[in-house]
């Protein structure tokens, strides 16, 4: 409360309130012990979350336009210093995050899986109906082709039998279908109970029902959470591409040196 209470109030009236006229309009630099480094390479992650479960807390630093202009001065191996720093920490965070994700997505397929292992009441009598049926039906022609083998009709008989194992297969496939829960992908009634199948959020984490009504995913994806997590991905990735096109233009200018050297000799 302390920290935050000071903070605010170095916003307000500057870091150096309490000090001499002089030191109060000190400009201060980026690379000024007080100042938030990260405020000045681009933002600090620490306003990101706040009143979020992920809060970082309060920044013990001072976040200061004055120094943040002064970082554009920086020397490059500086700036590039500091981009290490910020990836590294940005880095933690978002590989914290990413453990949630993959932790959350195997909570949603264990809970979809156990899901598929109860079949609706309706389903699971309507399967065994129609298994009763089947079996009943076998039974039957077991019996007449029993029937016709002590009457010396042979071909009629194993005609009754060759059916009674097309029906016990029949009656096979079903049951494996019931035990491996396959049936409640296809059925509507099954699928009217999946009506809020959920998801999680590849940004932040976060659990999503499939379908959910516009203003709530809107709501979502402006919710601090998930801008937070969203701003740090972007950053990531765009200071490891502006990286890139640097590291590609000068390999460029080092190979034009390269040619203007050979046609010189």
């Amino acid at each position: 409360m302390v920290d935050a209470a000071a903070s605010l109030l170095d916003e307000l009236m500057g870091r150096f309130r309490n000090e001499d006229p002089e030191k109060m309009n000190k400009k201060l630099k980026w690379n000024d012990e007080d100042v938030c480094q990260f405020y000045c390479l681009r933002f600090c992650p620490n306003d990101l979350f706040t009143n979020t479960r992920a809060d970082l807390g309060p920044c013990r630093k001072i976040h200061d336009e004055d120094a943040k202009e002064s970082f554009k001065s920086a020397a490059a191996y500086e700036k590039r210093q500091l981009e290490d720093e910020f990836i590294r920490y940005a880095g933690n965070l978002l590989r914290d995050v990413d453990r949630k994700i993959a932790k959350g997505k195997e909570r949603l397929a264990l809970a979809l899986q156990t899901e598929a292992m109860n079949l609706p009441p309706n389903l699971q009598r309507e399967s065994k109906e129609k298994v009763a049926l089947l079996t009943e039906k076998i039974n039957k022609l077991i019996s007449e082709a029993e029937e016709m083998g002590s009457e010396g009709k042979v071909e009629e008989a194993q005609g009754l039998l060759r059916l009674a194992d097309n029906l016990k297969e029949e009656k096979e496939r079903l049951q494996v279908r019931n035990a491996e829960s396959l049936p409640w992908m296809q059925t509507a009634e099954l699928a009217a109970q999946q009506e809020k199948q959920m998801e999680v959020c590849e940004i932040c984490g976060a659990f999503l029902i499939v379908g959910d009504a516009q203003s709530r995913i809107d709501d979502h994806l402006m919710g601090k959470l998930h801008l937070g997590f969203a701003q740090l991905r972007v950053a990531v990735e765009e200071i490891t591409e502006e990286r890139k096109k640097a590291e590609e233009l000068r390999e460029k200018e080092r190979a034009e040196r390269r040619r203007d050297r050979d046609r010189e000799r």
